[in-house]
């Protein structure tokens, strides 16, 4: 009997034993399971079994219904830091913020700061991990940075949420080019959102435009060969010889009627600004050329400054510089001084930019010209890498309890009617409450005495949107000066790019790749922008000197490197 109940105990305490290591074993629930297969509302019903969707209410399959019930409203909240233009309203008090809050019952806490602030903040953020918020919103996150914190995990993997995220995952599906300028080398995965306004204006960022009272009188001077008053019309190809003896004759004339002939400006333009600059005059000699002198001609990643012809072009227009065609101003001129001198008595004769209603007074004294024609016949402009897509404006902490919940408030700002009203303002403010006949979204009037660019950087935040072909033929219309715009380039920069050139786009680096780039490319834009404003600003480049340049550029500056680290993150990107 003794025995009996020693063997009773004995199997007690392993009973017990077993209770309590299952009962230590047993796994959370996680907090809301991804949707993989179907949208419908009951496969999700049947998913949940967890506080998110039992409590809270959350559903991410309709995109027009509450994210979060009212009790989640209440209860749950998420705080993100963000950047803002200096003349933007606070997020917490923008028009747009509470409409997206009573759409969603998503409560985001904004806390915004100046531009130059977040850039000295950035790295003690990302540092300070017991005091981050749950997401950076105009992130402006580089592919290293990304790949750095990744590997730390201090970044959410955006790529396992996106069943959460209907807008966007269609997104991705239907642009695999976008897709691919996102995922992480090292991972594969997504770590940030990008903004998405395809316009086809970035490309081409230059656009010259020549006064024509002026070039009237010198037509009347016979001082031009070949040109005729009725040529003066938008789209005017003028010869290399005929551009100079115009900028000549701007140059030694009192063309303003001040008595004065030392404060013409025959051609100007703001060196190495990233709109209205040098490039296009390398045109000249057949180089899509761009502030990086890299390009992609044929799927080869091309550098334009390893080209006998941009030794020729830098020759040619180092001569205009010197005899005083150029404007030497525009070398050391910021865009803020370039503009102001455009205003009130006309100064200029000829200019690059982007739009001529910007820089002059009186914009309807200036027609448009196409790319002049160079010495050899060669007629083509810059191919700007400015990107239309931009990685990297938002990225959550691993720190935010609900990154579903937020990533699924953060999609809606990738439908075309949140994107417009995030992009220009919103609708009661910008936007009129009803549509036009093709339901798109009609501009309400300017305010008296306030001008469209204040009521829009006062009313949207900017950042995340997704404006492409569908968003401009079925929701918003461009704004009149981006359509007046793209008609110019249409006439005057589209055709005169081949093909076969094409921008750089966004690419992702490996780490090693990104350590090639790290040790050597700042150096070798150093190099180039250097020698490069010295030849212009003196006279030319020697023989010799382009020689030692050549040597330099294939040796110490390692640029058969870095273009290899580009090449082959381009054949990635090309491939996918």
């Amino acid at each position: 009997m003794k025995n009996l109940k020693k063997l009773l105990a004995l199997l007690m305490l392993v009973v017990m034993v077993v209770t309590l290591t299952a009962c230590g074993s047993k796994k959370e629930e996680p907090k809301a399971a991804p949707n993989t297969s179907s949208t419908s509302t009951t496969e999700q019903s049947a998913a949940s079994a967890n506080p998110l969707v039992d409590t809270y209410g959350f559903q991410w399959t309709d995109t027009s219904a509450p994210i979060l019930n009212e009790k989640g409203a209440q209860e749950l909240s998420f705080s993100v830091y963000s950047s803002k233009n200096a003349s933007a309203l606070d997020y917490n008090d923008m028009k747009i913020m509470a409409d997206l809050y009573a759409q969603t019952n998503v409560q985001v806490n904004w806390e915004n700061v100046s531009e130059s602030v977040y850039s000295q903040q950035k790295n003690l953020i990302f540092g300070n991990a017991d005091n981050r918020p749950d997401a950076i919103y105009h992130a402006g996150m580089g592919a290293g940075e990304i790949i750095k914190y990744a590997k730390r995990k201090v970044l959410v993997p955006i790529s396992d949420y996106l069943d959460y995220m209907p807008n966007f995952k269609k997104l991705l599906e239907e642009r695999p080019d976008i897709k691919a300028q996102l995922i992480n080398i090292e991972d594969g995965k997504i770590y940030s959102l990008p903004r998405i306004e395809e316009m086809g204006l970035l490309q081409s960022p230059n656009l010259l435009f020549l006064n024509i009272a002026w070039t009237k009188e010198a037509i009347a001077a016979g001082a031009v060969e070949g040109l005729t008053e009725d040529q003066l019309k938008d789209g005017l190809a003028l010869k290399a010889g005929q551009m100079e003896q115009l900028l000549t004759y701007f140059r030694d004339h009192d063309m303003n009627g001040n008595g004065k002939t030392d404060d013409e400006r025959p051609l100007s333009f703001v060196y190495n600004n990233w709109q209205g600059n040098q490039c296009d005059l390398y045109g000249m000699f057949g180089l899509n050329d761009n502030l990086e002198h890299r390009v992609v001609v044929d799927g080869k990643i091309t550098y334009t400054v390893q080209d006998e012809r941009f030794k020729e072009a830098t020759n040619f227009i180092a001569g205009w510089v010197d005899a005083g065609l150029i404007d030497k101003v525009s070398f050391e001129q910021s865009q803020d001084n370039f503009l102001a001198n455009g205003k009130g008595m006309e100064t200029y004769g000829a200019f690059y930019w982007w739009e001529s209603e910007t820089v002059v007074s009186n914009p309807e004294n200036y027609i448009v010209l196409s790319p002049i024609v160079g010495p050899n016949g060669d007629q083509t402009i810059c191919v700007s890498n400015n990107p239309e897509i931009s990685t990297g404006e938002v990225v959550l902490f691993s720190k935010c309890q609900y990154p579903e919940v937020l990533l699924a408030y953060f999609d809606r700002y990738y439908d075309p009617v949140i994107s417009a009203q995030i992009n220009y303002g919103p609708i009661g403010i910008v936007y009129e409450e009803a549509r036009d006949e093709k339901g798109m979204l009609v501009q309400k009037p300017l305010p008296e005495g306030v001008t469209s660019d204040e009521l829009r950087l006062q009313n949207a935040p900017l950042g995340i949107i997704n404006l492409g072909e569908y968003a401009w033929n079925n929701v918003v219309h461009m704004e009149p000066r981006a359509q007046l715009r793209l008609e110019r380039l249409q006439l005057c920069a589209k055709p005169f790019v081949a093909e076969t050139v094409k921008p750089c786009p966004n690419l992702q680096f490996t780490l090693e790749e990104l350590n090639t780039l790290s040790n050597y490319e700042t150096n070798l834009n150093d190099y180039i922008r250097t020698n490069l404003i010295s030849w212009l600003m003196k006279g030319g480049v020697s023989d010799a000197a382009w020689t030692t340049f050549q040597n330099d550029l294939n040796g110490k500056v390692n640029l058969a490197g870095i273009q290899k680290v580009y090449q082959d993150a381009y054949d990635r990107f090309t491939a996918k």
